[in-house]
């Protein structure tokens, strides 16, 4: 069972073909995992929501297995439960696709659609994929705040909405008004090595919430 897109018009191909380097990956996780996902991954959420979260790109054992985003993987908990304190969710995370979660008034983008080594795409592998978080933002006409987690989805989508780098730097609780009328918050990302290092701590996430919920 893998979870359907609430944007399904938006998303790329299965196959897409247009990375190499992630496309020669997706075939060698093909052939080692054939019962997981391994294929772009869809946006999950309300196609309603007022909130947009950015991440980077599927972890391997995560989003690339189960095929939903921040499911399957240490970044998983901290972020639904997270949603779940501020109302944002329907049912419980359990880690795996057939939990019965939903979300209400939020969906999950990713800036890269595909799994890269290392968790680490390519600037060239970020900007071919923007065309996609382009398209899905402009799916989504109730929102009105969009959260990105880490530097790399805060590029794309400062970018994607119009906005200059040198003018909307990130930071953790940055806020930054677009050209496009949204209003971006930066996040570090929810990663287990920031929450291993500190970096990110549960009480700095729910802050980053906690000040969307004001601005929806």
């Amino acid at each position: 069972m893998f979870p359907v897109s609430p944007i399904p018009a938006t998303e790329p191909p299965r196959d897409c073909p247009l990375c190499p380097r992630l496309v020669a990956y997706r075939h060698a996780c093909q052939t080692e995992f054939p019962s997981w996902w391994n294929a772009p991954v869809q946006a999950f959420g309300d196609p309603d929501a007022w909130l947009a979260i950015v991440g980077l790109a599927p972890g391997k054992h995560g989003a690339n297995r189960t095929g939903r985003p921040f499911t399957g993987d240490a970044s998983g908990p901290l972020l639904y439960d997270t949603l779940a304190k501020f109302g944002l969710t329907q049912g419980e995370y359990a880690s795996k696709v057939d939990d019965g979660l939903a979300l209400e008034g939020a969906i999950i983008i990713n800036a890269v659609k595909c799994l890269p080594p290392e968790n680490k795409p390519t600037p060239e592998e970020a900007r071919t994929c923007r065309q996609f978080l382009d398209t899905q933002l402009k799916a989504l006409p109730n929102v009105r705040v969009v959260v990105a987690l880490g530097q790399i989805a805060h590029q794309s989508i400062v970018k994607v909405m119009g906005g200059r780098l040198p003018k909307a730097k990130f930071g953790h609780l940055n806020e930054h008004r677009m050209p496009s009328g949204h209003l971006l918050i930066d996040s570090y990302h929810c990663s287990r090595y920031n929450q291993n290092t500190g970096r990110l701590t549960p009480e700095m996430f729910e802050a980053v919430f906690a000040r969307a919920v004001t601005l929806r």
